[in-house]
Order: C-alpha cells, then structure tokens, then sequence
C-alpha cells in the first residue's frame, strides 16, 4: 500500500492499482508495442543500484522515493522507426498527469528503458 497526506486527510492507494494505471496509460503512448518483461540480471542490477529489487516481471515498478513522491520504472518495448526521445519523453509526461489526476499521489520521478525494438 501507498500512503500519502495532504490537505485534505490520508490517502491510500494499492500498488496494484497504481501499476494497472500506468501500464495502460503506457500501452496508450504512441511508438509502444509493448510492456518488456524484466529478467534476473535487471532485478538484480535494480536491487543493487536503488536498494530495492524490481518486484515486477510485468515491466512496471513502483516505489516511494527519498522525498515521498513515486518512482516508477518502466521496461518497454518501441516500434521500429519510432522517435525514441520523444516517445519517452511523452511516457514521461503521461504517466506523471495520469497517476497524480487519477489517484492523487504525486509522481516524483519516472524512469524509463527502452530494452526492445518490434519490426
């Protein structure tokens, strides 16, 4: 569970929620083809760099940050011809509005990795 106050009182929200929110916004964004699954050596590597293993082999993260806000990581699959910049950069922008309007909970960070081109 996710918890946050604000002005208003406390809000919590499911994990699971929050992951269906951003997965479909993702699959939404133009150029993706796809949710990429995470493998051993990513959750390790995540585990390492951010001292909590990736929990999700569905290609979707979410944890609390430093400052209280989200992080979430995304492992996604692109089109072929697809402008990477700025098909991450509208990911980014989409799933911050989307997950702060729709559950409330402010989006401190969201990192995305590109690990697959489609044809």
């Amino acid at each position: 569970m996710v918890g946050f106050e604000n002005h208003i009182g406390k809000i919590t929200v499911s994990e699971s929620y929050i992951t269906e929110i951003v997965r479909h916004t993702v699959m939404d964004c133009f150029g993706v083809s796809g949710l990429s699954g995470v493998n051993t050596f990513h959750r390790a590597m995540s585990g390492l760099t951010f001292g909590k293993a990736f929990k999700s082999k569905s290609g979707v993260s979410v944890r609390i940050g430093k400052n209280g806000g989200l992080v979430i990581d995304l492992h996604i699959k692109v089109s072929h011809g697809t402008n990477i910049t700025a098909a991450v950069n509208s990911i980014i922008h989409n799933v911050s509005f989307t997950v702060e309007e729709t559950a409330g909970v402010p989006v401190q960070k969201v990192n995305v990795y590109v690990d697959d081109m489609t044809v």
